[in-house]
């Protein structure tokens, strides 16, 4: 991928002359000098599924009421990018369990499938520079996300960093913590809208989304602008353990859901869709 390879002159001849630009300093040189060094990186390279020390799947459905079936057939790496796609197929449920009350498995049939991948269990890192360089489909009911959740306790108590999530239009930048009511977070978040960040030429190229998480605050960016910034002195759980969701390690996930909750109507989207990242790199001091 273009988005790799550094470098810091251009030259070329007009006329005989030789001229000389230097060109911008690359992201990694100036975290460098800010003090931060690069402690793991998965840049998808390698052609074929996605390096199984670095991720494990989510199978079937899983959260939100999502309608995309999880299954790691549809998650793949080639030309130096992770593909996560989207797609409109109909198959028996394996989980399909008739009179069931759940929704997970009160469907006799799976039509949309799809791919979540995490490195729970793997990997997991508390404070540094979280870096992500992708490409996001916006079709209606799509909703890619790359965010994190605390290796310890019950969502949402265990903390929740939506570092990129897409629905409905807008991108968001959210953290989540708990609250005195079990399943129902509190959340400080900041959207921007596809339209504002400049529609339809802004949604065909590459951009890159970053985590600065420090032991003073969380600050969130996109095409290094500033989204949102919390103190960590606000980000205690609010249901009386004084526990702080953000004083452990967290792991990763990147995933491509649709419709349930938030993501919106599937009915006149076209299939199949992509969430592309050419990389993800975890740089602390």
């Amino acid at each position: 991928m273009v988005g790799k390879i550094i470098r810091t002159l251009c030259v070329f001849t007009i006329f005989g002359t030789i001229k000389v630009f230097a060109q911008k300093e690359s992201p990694a040189s100036i975290y460098t000098k800010e003090g931060y060094k690069l402690v793991w990186a998965d840049e998808f390279n390698n052609s074929g599924k996605p390096d199984t020390a670095n991720w494990k799947y989510e199978q079937g459905f899983v959260r939100n009421e999502e309608l995309q079936w999880y299954q790691s057939d549809n998650a793949w790496c080639e030309n130096g990018v992770l593909v996560i796609e989207g797609r409109k197929e109909t198959k028996p449920s394996p989980s399909f369990k008739r009179d069931s009350g759940d929704w997970r498995n009160n469907k006799e049939n799976i039509h949309y499938t799809s791919s979540s991948i995490n490195t729970a269990g793997k990997h997991s890192w508390q404070y540094g520079r979280f870096v992500m360089r992708g490409k996001i489909d916006v079709s209606s009911g799509l909703w890619p996300a790359w965010w994190t959740l605390g290796i310890s306790g019950e969502w949402p108590s265990n903390g929740e960093i939506d570092m990129m999530e897409y629905y409905r239009g807008k991108v968001l930048a959210n953290i989540a913590v708990g609250t005195e009511k079990k399943y129902t977070a509190q959340w400080h978040s900041n959207t921007k809208s596809i339209v504002e960040l400049g529609g339809s030429e802004w949604v065909s190229k590459f951009h890159i989304w970053r985590m600065d998480w420090t032991e003073k605050d969380i600050s969130l960016f996109l095409d290094d602008q500033l989204l949102i910034k919390v103190g960590m002195d606000k980000l205690y759980n609010k249901d009386g353990t004084g526990i702080h969701p953000f004083k452990q390690p967290h792991y990763m996930l990147l995933n491509l859901a649709m419709g349930g909750m938030n993501g919106g109507s599937l009915v006149n989207t076209k299939f199949p869709n992509r969430f592309e990242v050419d990389y993800v790199r975890v740089y602390q001091k």
